[in-house]
């Protein structure tokens, strides 16, 4: 079963922690100096919250599977909208090892498909791949080829 992502990259952290643990009425499920996340059931979704350093907003998107298999058919969907896709294999990111591919919207936003492999003991050094939309009718303003 899949579940939705959406990480917010967040200026004072702990702030945010308070607020969502009493939006969610949860508390988060990984919780770090920089980082937290709510795997939520009610909505089915891993929300995640980090303060390192980009600017405070959107950061990425994303769809979590559980297996290869469903990673592979997510990538099959991505390819099928004619938008760019990057591999990432065992990428180690926000605490997780993961298997990923990334794409952009035609608004420009980060899209990440992922299936976690393991836990890890730090945020790591993966990046959102920012690319840009195969289309120029979609292109976004000017943007680096890869962003934190």
């Amino acid at each position: 079963m899949k579940r939705l992502h959406i990480h917010l990259a967040v200026e004072d952290l702990s702030k945010n922690i308070d607020f969502y643990n009493a939006l969610f009425q949860s508390q988060p499920s990984v919780r770090e100096e920089d980082y937290a996340k709510w795997l939520l059931d009610d909505p089915r979704v891993n929300f995640a919250i980090s303060s390192r350093g980009r600017q405070p907003g959107l950061d990425h998107l994303g769809i979590q599977v559980q297996s290869g298999e469903e990673l592979e058919a997510v990538q099959q969907n991505l390819a099928a909208a004619e938008l760019p896709v990057a591999a990432q294999k065992q990428a180690n990111c926000c605490y997780a090892q993961s298997d990923k591919y990334w794409t952009v919207d035609p608004q420009g936003i980060a899209w990440e498909a992922f299936h976690s492999l393991q836990a890890i003991p730090l945020f790591g050094d993966d990046e959102v791949v920012q690319l840009e939309p195969a289309s120029s009718c979609c292109k976004p303003p000017a943007a680096d080829s890869t962003t934190q």
